[in-house]
Order: structure tokens, then sequence, then C-alpha cells
């Protein structure tokens, strides 16, 4: 039987071909342009910094350094600080920083990823990223799981509405209006001494508290009284899911970002989306009774008196009215965590550094004792008499910052140290190890001694961004100077009543977890004086 060859339908091969020639053509342009971002354009980057003197790890594909980094912390966090120099915790901290400084110099290249990461350490250079030089810079875009847990506030907004929110917000956290906070925190700090009191009569006069489980009952309290009024426990509520949130947005932290993963309905992402609904659910029902004006009333006059009271309107009525209802539950949330971990870390590392040091801690209950007396509970006109307690808290925030870090990103090309800094580089500025630099610092730069910050003496650094534990020039904190009161108040009660020594279950063993904190909490033994 012979085969009848029937012609191809030329419309339809034409078509054909023009469909796989497209769908070609597409796939090449995907993988050039994944080439593009995850190799090609990296390693031109590395050559132009490369050709400035700025060298690094080095990039690998897609990870960037990430992979050696983690390492490096991970190694670090097996081992304590060493017993000798227990403040020379910057190897243990940022250990990524401290082998590569060592390499690559105080200017050096790392990669997150595929960003490119330029490490800046030198006070003139920071100084120009912060401020002279801080119109080429803006705030780096964190991972959109942080975001969501800080909240879009000030800490992540950018441009003219970040200036915008800043001027709404800038007025309340004026000396004037904190100075009302004092008896309130001083309030809810005896309550908490009053609690240990009560177990160390039970314990021969000596009781043992985890501080680092123990000090954040102050800011969580006082914002949450301070806030929700007689519906406490609905602000307790907002700091228990923000825990449970604030560990997914650390582990993310860490991890390099994949676009659209979060939005995956895995059930790590389904409870993340509870939590957040529920938080948000919890603080647009604070926020409707504020716009009412009524409850704003009586959750001011619940918070322990008129003066408490007139805190709670002062601050709140710069917000209620220039700001939507949405804005105001994003500054919240930031409230809420910055308020609480922020503080709780000064506090922690005051008390372990003070439980190191008999004879700083002898001269601050002295200092106290002598302004405040014996009983009487610190009050504003009190806080610029403690000099030696502002000493010590200064010294804990040079030796352990809050924030270990942080990262700025270049807008456009611009110079930086004779290098040309490519725009969308990120500029990371390491505080903690600008702190702990023995050429900014001097020999001791690693040892606990307040006295370079006394008001006579000339042991700071003239140079401008040599100390920085709020962070600096127009972003910096907003609350740091609400961070300080409420440390000194609560400091000043806890000389006042005990006596405190580590205990001997205390590792010394601090570590970054998005705030500085013990790795292994940090169990102090107080004895009632």
């Amino acid at each position: 039987m012979s085969m009848t060859w029937l012609p191809w339908p030329w419309p339809w091969s034409w078509q054909g071909c023009a469909l796989a020639a497209a769908a070609w053509l597409c796939l090449h342009v995907v993988v050039a342009r994944l080439m593009e971002e995850l190799w090609w354009r990296p390693r031109r980057l590395e050559r132009h910094f490369a050709s400035h003197g700025v060298r690094g790890p080095g990039y690998r594909f897609f990870v960037g350094s990430s992979i050696e980094l983690v390492r490096l912390m991970v190694d670090a966090s097996s081992r304590p600080a060493p017993p000798h120099a227990p403040h020379d915790v910057l190897p243990r901290v940022l250990a990524f920083y401290h082998h590569w400084r060592k390499l690559y110099g105080p200017m050096h290249l790392i990669w997150f990823g595929r960003t490119p990461r330029l490490v800046v350490s030198e006070p003139e250079l920071i100084r120009e990223v912060l401020l002279s030089r801080a119109e080429h810079f803006d705030r780096y875009e964190a991972h959109p799981l942080i975001c969501q847990f800080e909240g879009l506030g000030l800490t992540q907004l950018h441009g003219d509405e970040w200036a915008r929110r800043r001027k709404i917000l800038t007025p309340a956290f004026h000396t004037e209006n904190l100075k009302l906070l004092v008896p309130f925190v001083a309030q809810t700090v005896q309550r908490m001494l009053d609690e240990a009191a009560a177990a160390a009569a039970a314990g021969n006069g000596e009781v043992e508290v985890d501080v680092a489980e123990w000090y954040p009952r102050l800011p969580q309290e006082a914002i949450a009284l301070a806030t929700f009024g007689r519906n406490y426990g609905e602000g307790s509520a907002v700091f228990r899911l923000q825990g449970e949130h604030a560990s997914y947005a650390a582990e993310a932290h860490s991890k390099v970002f994949i676009p659209g993963y979060r939005f995956f309905p895995t059930r790590k992402n389904m409870r993340i989306w509870q939590l957040d609904r529920e938080i948000r659910r919890l603080l647009a029902k604070f926020i409707s009774g504020l716009q009412s004006g009524d409850d704003l009333h009586r959750a001011a006059t619940s918070c322990g008196g008129r003066e408490d009271g007139v805190m709670v309107r002062e601050i709140m009525s710069f917000m209620a009215p220039a700001m939507t209802a949405d804005e105001i539950i994003e500054e919240c949330k930031n409230l809420f965590f910055a308020g609480k971990e922020t503080l709780t870390s000064l506090l922690v590392w005051a008390t372990v550094a003070l439980a190191m040091h008999s004879d700083w801690q002898d001269r601050a209950r002295q200092e106290v004792l002598s302004v405040c007396g014996r009983h009487g509970a610190p009050t504003k006109d009190h806080l610029p008499k403690l000099k030696t307690l502002g000493m010590i808290v200064n010294e804990t925030l040079r030796l352990y910052p809050p924030a270990v870090a942080m990262i700025r990103k270049a807008k456009r090309d611009v110079e930086l140290g004779g290098c040309v800094v490519p725009s969308g580089t990120e500029v990371m500025i390491p505080i903690m190890a600008v702190h702990h630099d023995a050429d900014v610092w001097g020999a001791d730069a690693t040892e606990f001694n307040p006295e370079r910050f006394a008001d006579d003496g000339d042991r700071r650094p003239r140079q401008q961004m040599a100390f920085m534990p709020f962070g600096g020039g127009a972003r910096v904190c907003i609350g740091q100077n609400m961070a300080l009161m409420e440390a000194k108040v609560a400091l000043a009660l806890v000389l006042q009543r005990y006596k405190f020594r580590l205990s001997p279950a205390y590792v010394h063993a601090p570590r970054v977890l998005m705030i500085l904190n013990p790795q292994h909490g940090a169990p102090v033994i107080f004895q009632l004086l």
C-alpha cells in the first residue's frame, strides 16, 4: 500500500513556530534577567569595589556571604564571653564583622543574598552617611515580615511621609511630656520590687530573679495600662501576641528574602496572618476609643491619678487628629515592640554590669540615697541630679547597645571615603564595633568605666558619631529620652532597696535576636537592704 502525504497546514505551522519562538525568547529573557541579577551584576559590583581597594569575602551565587556569615555567628554563639574580659563581646555578637575586618579592613564588602552591603565603621565616614551626605542615603527596605511585625511606622517609612509622621509625633516625646511618666513608672517598679521583697523575706532576705524575664514587665505594664487604661488585659494580650510574632520575625531577619514566599498558605504563614489580624483588632478597638473622646478620658483617668491621665491625653492627642486609624495602629505596633525591647535590653545589661562591678553599684546607690532618700521614689526633679547613674547608663549603652548595627541604602551613586558607592548599595554601620574601637575610645575600650562619661572628664572621643546607641542623624530614635528616663527611675529604685550579684548559674553570653539580649538568661541574686 502506498502512503499519501498530505500537505502540512502551513497557517498552523507558522503560528506554532511563532509561539515556540516567542516562548523560547521569553525563556531566554527570563534566564538572562535572572543571571543579570544573580550573577553578572554582583560580579561587576565586586570588580568595581575592588578597583577602589574595597574587598570582602566574595559573592556566592544567590546566597552571597550569608552561609559563611551564619556559620561564623553560630560558632561564636556556642561559646560564652571570655571570663578575663567579660565586656569584650564584639567577637561574639558581631562575629562576622570581627572576622572579616581583620582580613579586609574597616571598610569591606559583604553580600546579603544578592544585595551588596558596604561595611563602614570609621566615625568620620559614618558622619557623612548620617549627616553631611544624608540626602544621598535612606533607610533600607527591611524584610516584609519584619515590617509587618514592627509596623509601618517611623522606623520603616521614607521621604515625605516619614517627615510628616515625624513632625506629628516629635512633640509627644518632648522632655516635659515625658516627665509626666515618672510617677507612673515608679509605681510600676515598686509593685515589682514589693513582689520580689515578699519572696526574699521567705528566703533569708535573698531571691534569685532572671532579670531578662523580669524587666519586660515594666514597659509592658506601663505601656499597656497607660494606653488601654481599664482594659489593661487587652494591652497585655497585644504584648503576648507580639512576643510570638517576634519569634517569626527574628527567624526571617537572618534569612535571604525570597519574594512571594510569605503569601504561600503554609502553617507558619497562616499563624503569622492570624497573629497580625488579632493584634490589629485589639489596637483598632483602642484607637476607636481614642477617636470617640470619652474613652480617651476614661483611659487617661484610670492610669493611677490625674497626672498620669494628663500624660496619656497629651501624648495621644498629637496622633489622633492628624493621623488615620490605620496609621496610629502601625505606630502603636512599633511603640509596643521598640518601647519594650529597647528598655528591657538597657535594664538587663545595666543590672548585669553593676552586679559585676560592685564598686560602681555602691557608688550609684550612695548617690540615689543622697538624692532620693531611703524610701522616697525618684521624681522628675531628682533625675537630673543622678549624675553617676547617668554615667552608668551611658557606659552600658556603649558596651551593650540594644541595636548593634544599622543599615542605610544609597539612593544614587555617591562618593564615600574615596570609593564611589553605586546606587542601591546598602551601607552597614556596626554600632557595637564603633563603641568598642580602641582607636576611638582608648586602650580600655572593652572595660566598664562610666567615668569616661563624667561631665568634667576628657575621656569621651571627639568624633561626633563615636557614640550612637539610638542611631544618629535625622532618623535617631524618637523614643530615646523616654527609654533613658524610664531606665534611671527603675535602676534608682532597685539600688535603693537591694544589693545584687550575679547568680552562679549566670553565663555571660550576649547575642542578637533583633535586639541585644542574654542568650542564656540573666539570673541575678537580690539581697534586701
